[in-house]
């Protein structure tokens, strides 16, 4: 199972180009699956629910299962927040996990970036930025640099860092 990384600061694309890799890699056929880490306090669940209720009882863990998907919440209660790593020891074997966020581990990257932010590029200091999706030119960035609206040049960017390109499962 590879994994490679999205990243980059609020509002710069990163939900996007996941969405469009996600769409593109599963058209080729591979297997994706996708982690994404949220900064803040967030619920799937709905106030009211049976599930819900459960959970405000103090159930650890609560599976909910229909017959088109199953979803397994995990309150943490005091415990620390799991690593990247042990989330995804918890994932079903795929080709390749899309990772949105999680900009400070190791693993490998892509910068998605948009000048109007006027945010500092990450990919300037950190080795493991591979590559940039920008809207704009970064010509004194060692990294190659992407057009943030190239989703199959940046797939077949991330093919050949993980060494998935040539396995696509039809055309």
């Amino acid at each position: 199972m590879e994994i490679f990384g999205i990243i980059g600061w609020k509002n710069s694309g990163k939900t996007g180009l996941m969405e469009r890799l996600v769409a593109e890699l599963t058209r080729r056929g591979f297997s994706v699956s996708t982690i994404k880490h949220a900064h803040h306090a967030f619920d799937i669940d709905q106030p009211g629910k049976d599930s819900h209720r459960h959970r405000l009882a103090g159930a650890n863990q609560v599976l909910l299962a229909s017959s088109r998907r199953w979803a397994l919440m995990s309150e943490l209660r005091d415990a620390p927040e799991p690593t990247l790593a042990e989330l995804l020891a918890k994932l079903s074997p795929v080709d390749l996990v899309l990772i949105e966020g999680y900009k400070r581990d190791s693993h490998p990257k892509i910068e998605a970036h948009r000048a109007a932010n006027g945010t500092p590029l990450i990919a300037a200091d950190d080795p493991t930025v591979l590559a940039v999706a920008s809207d704009t030119e970064h010509g004194d960035l060692a990294a190659p640099v992407l057009h943030l609206d190239a989703t199959q040049e940046i797939a077949d960017f991330i093919l050949r860092a993980t060494g998935l390109q040539g396995l696509e499962k039809t055309a």
